[in-house]
């Protein structure tokens, strides 16, 4: 009897030491998670595949987004440009990952993944305890002027008009305040005249207008920009031929702060 309890009670043991070998195997790590909306996400969850048709740029000459080739607006944060710029190309095929909300053709991106690659860029919350951007400088913006027919409007994840992409590829943005009043003239063939201060990039050009209209003559100023444009030559005056009535005013960035342009 005491034969047959000890082979048993060996057995159970073993069992027993196997069972608490797997129980302390580290689980597998878990897949992923795609990110969390952001708190202000409007519009439901959605998923797009095509193609990159051209970039969009902010002012500050940053990638803020991009064209589909079937005409739907992708946007995500400019912090992501960098990132952006390195994974695709105008032509790419991408599969874009974010938020849309109804009637709007805008998709907000949270992922965005070369399908040729499989390399993909997410719209990550920064570390905790990472030092924020530095403030940009707006006297690295250059006084700019646009002109031609409008190709299309960009707007706002939620639906409003914040800017026009001119048929020369040039990037027109304006406030969503001036959007509700001009962009009922600004229709796709409309003529649009524009001046402000923004970026040549390699990517494109992008102003943030000081002014519109529909032709040069009629451009209604809009707010002051990041510096003083220079007057025109007068005849004559107390300093000579050629030099303006009265002091000159400053250079952009020179003789006190500057007015920033309103945020977009």
């Amino acid at each position: 009897m005491r034969s047959n309890l000890r082979p048993a009670a060996l057995a159970a043991a073993l069992v027993l030491i196997g069972a608490g070998a797997l129980a302390q195997q580290p689980p597998a790590e878990p897949p992923l998670a795609p990110p969390s909306p952001p708190v202000d996400a409007v519009g439901a969850a959605s998923v797009l595949t095509g193609r990159l048709q051209q970039w969009l740029l902010n002012p500050n000459g940053e990638v803020d987004g991009f064209l589909m080739a079937d005409g739907t607006q992708v946007a995500f944060p400019p912090h992501l440009s960098a990132n952006v710029l390195q994974t695709l190309k105008p032509g790419d095929a991408v599969r874009v990952s974010g938020w849309r909300s109804p009637n709007v053709p805008v998709l907000r991106a949270a992922i965005l993944t070369a399908t040729a690659s499989g390399r993909s860029v997410a719209d990550q919350p920064p570390a905790l305890g990472s030092m924020p951007p530095p403030p940009r400088d707006p006297r690295a913006l250059m006084a700019m002027s646009a002109s031609g027919r409008v190709a299309r409007l960009l707007y706002t994840d939620r639906g409003d008009a914040n800017g026009v992409v001119l048929d020369s590829g040039t990037i027109v943005r304006f406030p969503p305040h001036v959007g509700v009043s001009v962009a009922p003239t600004l229709q796709p063939g409309s003529t649009l005249y524009a001046k402000g201060w923004g970026s040549r990039t390699e990517q494109g050009s992008a102003l943030e207008a000081t002014a519109l209209g529909a032709s040069a003559d009629a451009m209604r100023e809009l707010f002051a920009g990041p510096g003083a444009e220079p007057p025109p030559p007068v005849p004559r005056g107390p300093g000579g031929p050629g030099m303006p009535r009265g002091p000159r005013p400053a250079a952009p960035g020179m003789g006190g702060p500057l007015p920033a342009p309103p945020a977009s």
